[in-house]
């Protein structure tokens, strides 16, 4: 076993050629065979993140900044009551796929920057929407952005729950980025029904919480975002939460959309503000009405139809933040705009979606196309298909990858309880914060590959112990023996 971060060639190949089995297994069952064509085809797609959430958790606001341009259409409009998907192309296109119809292209148009779609038939009629846009964020991702949950609209809340996670069926999404403003029931209910219990067992590894609309949780204090990430600290460790999803992280999603596509003119606009004296400046961010209000002769510049657009795109953190950073030196529109990325929680969150996902890929892509297959097992059972569930049985036990999923799924269940510092040992050098080697030893990512062998070493000794030692249960020696593994392929890959 070899821990590289996307998972071993041989898992790829394994999973890949049970796949061809299968298809040429069911050659003769239209439905078996257009199900597991579609999941080879999707074995070698780009990893598909499902954003999902509340109504007005900000889910396509979160969308437009992680592809770094406003393709998702934020207002309440009917696209908003659809699934869409958003994928790389070499042109910009969108097309509707219908219930029980052929699929149409639609016209596609910008609106002061924005996308705007105009479908021109009820949501209730759409089975979703597929958005082609050039975008290197989208190369490596599909992202999903489905309806709100819990909303007033029953048709609206089954649609996001049937696309997310369907009956006796494996959901269309590899991973899940589930959005709360705070913990509610409603969420709660929502992970425990994306908490797969399937062929692979690995509840919590494909979902990330964000603590959205962070900002809000300061009321648009400038120090707001520290109070929401001592906030995402308390759900981090709230274990009925952790057996649901890897982590909290917090993010203001409207102030890193703006600070991504941010303009020359807003720069301007906000750089006459931050000129205003501290004590008008500081009444007229007060609140929103003195702002978009303010009298002309004591305002003049910018003017109110300027301030109003620049409510619409910042919100009162982000003036606030904004000019506060301007009056501290930040110079010019490429500085600030950077400075509010950093401070919306955008670049942790990128990072945990690279270390938490996107170096898992093919090992959630594996996951979720066993699971498929286990389904067509299940529906038309045949006895030249024998042969292929003792493959997937040979898969599931044999690849390490999801030994390591097991066990991360069993520690943060609770199934298993070592002492605390022991368990969070072991959830890092098993990749629950990254496959990386530095992150599974909890080194720096500049650290060198003497400080990471010897690291590895001592940690495959200490485990080693803990598997040998008749003091130890049964289960935690299992347990302990995936640790040993794990350090034993880190000390691989490290050559």
């Amino acid at each position: 076993m070899t821990a590289t971060a996307n998972g071993s060639p041989a898992l790829r190949e394994s999973v890949r050629a049970v796949l061809r089995q299968a298809v040429e297994t069911y050659r003769d069952s239209p439905n078996a065979l257009r199900w597991l064509r579609h999941h080879l085809d999707r074995y070698d797609e780009p990893l598909r993140l499902a954003i999902a959430g509340k109504v007005k958790a900000g889910k396509s606001t979160l969308l437009n900044a992680l592809v770094g341009e406003e393709i998702a259409p934020t207002d309440a409009g009917e696209c908003t009551r659809v699934v869409t998907w958003y994928q790389d192309g070499h042109a910009p296109a969108v097309m509707l796929y219908p219930r029980g119809g052929r699929p149409e292209p639609l016209r596609i148009a910008r609106d002061n920057g924005a996308l705007r779609i105009d479908m021109g038939v009820p949501a209730e009629t759409v089975d979703r929407l597929e958005v082609t846009w050039p975008s290197a964020s989208l190369r490596t991702t599909t992202l999903i952005d489905t309806p709100g949950i819990a909303s007033l609209s029953l048709d609206v809340s089954a649609r996001s729950e049937r696309f997310l996670a369907p009956e006796d069926a494996p959901t269309a999404a590899d991973a899940v980025l589930y959005l709360m403003r705070h913990l509610h029931s409603a969420d709660m209910r929502f992970l425990e029904s994306f908490h797969d219990q399937g062929v692979a067992r690995a509840a919590p590894v494909n979902t990330v919480a964000v603590l959205s609309r962070a900002d809000e949780v300061g009321v648009g204090r400038v120090d707001a975002l520290r109070s929401a990430r001592l906030i995402a600290a308390r759900y981090r460790a709230d274990e009925t939460l952790r057996s649901f999803c890897q982590t909290v992280v917090p993010v203001a999603g409207l102030l890193a959309v703006t600070g991504r596509t941010m303009r020359q003119d807003e720069f301007t606009a906000l750089t006459k503000l931050a000129a205003l004296p501290p004590e008008k400046l500081d009444a007229l961010l007060l609140t929103v009405d003195r702002f978009v209000s303010a009298d002309e002769d004591a305002v003049t510049e910018p003017s109110a139809a300027v301030r109003a657009a620049l409510l619409e795109r910042f919100g009162m953190f982000g003036l606030r933040l904004a000019t506060s950073l301007l009056r501290q030196g930040v110079g010019d529109a490429t500085a600030l705009a950077k400075e509010l990325v950093q401070r919306s929680g955008l670049v942790e969150l990128r990072e945990v979606l690279a270390s938490q996902f996107t170096q898992r890929r093919d090992v959630l892509k594996a996951r979720s196309a066993l699971i498929a297959l286990d389904l067509v097992l299940r529906r038309e059972p045949r006895p030249a298909a024998a042969r292929l569930a003792v493959e997937v049985e040979r898969i599931l036990s044999g690849a390490h990858e999801f030994a390591e999923l097991r066990l991360l799924s069993d520690l943060r269940g609770r199934v298993l309880k070592p002492p605390k510092e022991q368990a969070a040992e072991a959830e890092r050098l098993i990749g629950g914060e990254g496959s990386a080697p530095h992150q599974r030893l909890g080194l720096p990512a500049d650290a060198d590959r003497d400080a990471l062998r010897a690291a590895a070493l001592a940690h495959l000794t200490a485990w080693r112990r803990r598997a040998e030692s008749p003091l130890t249960s049964r289960a935690m020696a299992n347990a302990a023996r995936v640790v040993v593994r794990s350090c034993e392929g880190i000390l691989a890959g490290l050559g």
